[in-house]
């Protein structure tokens, strides 16, 4: 027979029933958000190192060259000499060794971990650059750097799991404003009343469900409906767990969209190096609303049982 001291049992009684339960779950939950940053980060990896990172558009510029030229950088040294070999290219080039360093940071990175944390960080830095940039392509459209806040704030919610706390109030409302913004911009471009809905998504769905362009544009904009009723739905607690559900679903049906519309058997590798990586850079659309969704699933404590009752009034117990 064992006596716990009277103060100490219902300290322990204070803080047990609720995270006794929780341990191997918010081990999955660091988990998804760990995979999050870590799929949004080498998606980009490849698309620097096959392709081409997006940053032409804000390099291209006199603001540009002028500030190469009082470096003592020569015109040829700035724009090459046609084999990619310039210096606007090759810092486009090198910025893929960067999104593979944080790539691995995301699955080595540890609590107190304060250096790789620091580098973590500046991957959401460049991700609002590389935003930026395509938002400036897409002729200043507001959409098209609206939906890249999921992936912006991919690295910054784990971080902030990572030093606050996978169910810190300040972790879950960022991810929740990481899911609005994405959903935000998909159902601004699918709804296509203040901008147009872009080619490739009407091209998508079109292949995708066999349907004529009638159709298409009236599933775009019932599908941009409930994009905005999403974001809503994450703010209301009788509809959060719904809201992030469907989101997850559909998050992540637009995002395996782009392989499944694109790759064909009558492609080199069946064009997996053109589309797959669209989706995995899109992880985080889905992979943070299932976040959401298992967080407010497994949130209510359970009630304390009998056994505690006893302890708390300092009785015997074994």
């Amino acid at each position: 027979m064992a006596k716990f001291p009277k103060n100490e049992a219902r300290e322990k009684i204070a803080v047990q029933p609720y995270q006794m339960t929780r341990p191997g779950t918010d081990k999955t939950l660091l988990l998804l958000l760990r995979l999050s940053a870590f799929f949004c980060f080498a998606g980009w990896t490849w698309v620097h190192f096959y392709w081409e990172g997006p940053y032409g558009i804000l390099l291209w510029q006199e603001p540009t060259f002028a500030f190469a030229d009082r470096l003592g950088i020569s015109w040829e040294e700035f724009v090459g000499t046609g084999s990619d070999d310039g210096l606007v290219q090759r810092w486009i080039a090198g910025a893929g060794w960067f999104y593979l360093t944080w790539s691995i940071l995301t699955l080595t990175v540890r609590e107190k971990s304060w250096i790789q944390m620091g580098v973590i960080l500046c991957g959401s830095v460049l991700l609002t650059i590389l935003a930026y940039a395509k938002y400036l392509a897409a002729l200043c459209q507001l959409p098209m750097f609206v939906e890249h806040g999921g992936q912006i704030l991919s690295p910054i919610i784990l971080v902030m799991a990572l030093t606050r706390g996978v169910r810190h109030r300040m972790t879950i409302f960022t991810t929740i404003l990481a899911c609005c913004l994405t959903f935000a911009g998909h159902g601004a471009y699918a709804l296509g009343f203040l901008w147009p809905t872009p080619a490739n998504f009407q091209g998508m769905t079109s292949i995708i469900l066999r349907s004529d362009h009638e159709t298409t544009l009236g599933f775009l904009r019932a599908a941009g409906a409930l994009d905005f009723f999403v974001c809503i739905g994450l703010f209301v607690p009788f509809l959060r767990r719904a809201s992030a559900l469907y989101a997850t679903a559909w998050g992540f049906l637009t995002a395996i969209a782009r392989p499944v519309a694109g790759m064909s058997m009558d492609l080199r590798d069946w064009g997996a190096d053109q589309f797959v990586h669209e989706a995995v850079l899109r992880a985080p659309h889905f992979l943070l609303p299932l976040f959401l969704w298992i967080v407010w699933s497994k949130s209510k404590a359970p009630e304390p049982s009998e056994t505690s009752v006893t302890m708390s009034s300092g009785q015997s117990v074994g």
